[in-house]
This record gives C-alpha cells, structure tokens and sequence, in this order.
C-alpha cells in the first residue's frame, strides 16, 4: 500500500537533549550525534543526555570517522546510541566487531561510486551485513555536512537498472533541504533521507523551523516504489 510507504528522516548533529526532543516531537525517525571531528561533535555525556530524553522509536545514530571498534564500543556502552554509522574508510570487517548493527557511508564521487560499494560489500564476512547504505557527496575537505550535492540521476540509473540488490535499505544524505528534498525522495527511492546543515541555522546550531518544513516536505510527492518496500 503506497500510502505507508513513507520515506524516514534522520536529523543530523544534535547537541542538547531540549532540541533533539522537540526535533523528535515533530516527527524525526532518528538523531544523529556526531562523534568526530565537526562542528556538530558531541561528547559521550552530552549523547548519553540525549539518548535518555528521547521517547521509545526513535533512533539514535553514532556517527565515527575511521574509529576502531575498541573505542566505538565503548561509546556505545556508554552512550546507550542504537546505530554506528561508518563514514570514513573502514574496511568491512570492522563491523563484525562492532556491538550494534552499522550504516555504511559512502561519498559519491562519479559514475564508478556502484562498483566501490560492491566491492566494499564484497568483503563482508558470512552473515555479516550493514544496516543501511547512506550515500552522501564527495567533498575532498570533509567527511560530511558540506551542504553538497552529488548528482542523484547516478542512484536512480542504478535502480532502473536493478542495480541497487542487496544494498537496499539506501539512505540519501548531501546537500538535502526543504526545498529539494521532496524532489529527491521521487527521483532516488531512498529508504530514508539523513540531512544536517540543510537544517540549520549556523553549523551545529538547528533551525526548528526549517526541521519542520524538511520533514513535512518529505511526506509529500509520489508513492515509494523501490524494491525494498515490496
């Protein structure tokens, strides 16, 4: 049934527990907290506040750049984050060693981004999976929350060609705000949709009215037809 295909949203780089909850009250699947380098960084106390503010289903995402399972784990102990996502370049067998099931992200650069992934994906372990697939765009500067676009027509080539099995569910992240969001979801089919500085008002720093009107872009357009819905 189409109309319960509705794509999720992830609200990326909270900071405090008071606006990730109000960004949570307003429909918000998810909240990312950024454990590197960024103007979004979040200590493990500050994510820990967040995490017990939230209420029940809603997700809470760990971002990391190039960490070992050592020290994520212990973030996750002490943290009580639901999800990693992996956005630098972490081999496939890290997540064998992580204790919570991992997104997978990565920077799409050109047309060869689909044989990377496969070939990442290709060194996973048996029974070994990510959790999701975030694709964001190449910016030689930074791993993220650029406000960058990649060219979204290479995802939809990939999924008019069935080229997307086995990598779904697919999380579209990059230069995404109320503006362009809606327009995405149609083209793309993502499973879910992650954005940052599309939201804010200064780097880390949100804009609630601005989160508002991303999510309710997000619940229009056209139905979801990607395979991973059937």
């Amino acid at each position: 049934m189409p109309a319960m295909q509705r794509v999720r949203v992830k609200i990326e780089g909270l900071r405090d527990a008071k606006t990730a909850l109000r960004i949570a009250q307003m429909g918000a699947d998810a909240i990312g907290l950024v454990f590197a380098d960024s103007p979004r960084w979040v200590s493990p106390e500050q994510a820990r506040q967040i995490v017990q503010a939230l209420p029940p289903w809603v997700a809470t995402v760990g971002v990391f750049v190039n960490a070992d399972a050592a020290l994520i784990n212990r973030v996750v102990e002490r943290t009580g984050i639901g999800c990693v996502q992996l956005h630098g370049d972490e081999p496939p067998d890290l997540l064998a060693q992580v204790a919570c099931p991992c997104i997978k992200a990565f920077r799409v650069r050109d047309e060869s981004w689909l044989a990377q992934v496969h070939a990442w994906m290709a060194g996973l372990g048996e029974g070994v999976a990510p959790a999701g697939i975030l694709l964001d765009a190449y910016d030689p500067s930074a791993r993220g929350g650029t406000g960058t676009r990649f060219n979204w027509d290479y995802v939809a080539a990939a999924r008019a060609a069935g080229a997307l099995k086995g990598l779904e569910p697919i999380i579209l992240a990059g230069g995404l705000d109320a503006s362009c969001v809606g327009g995405a979801i149609d083209l793309v089919q993502p499973w879910a949709v992650d954005v940052a500085s599309g939201v804010e008002k200064a780097p880390g720093v949100k804009d609630l009215g601005k989160v508002e009107a991303f999510i309710r872009a997000t619940r229009e357009g056209k139905p979801l037809r990607s395979d991973f819905w059937l």
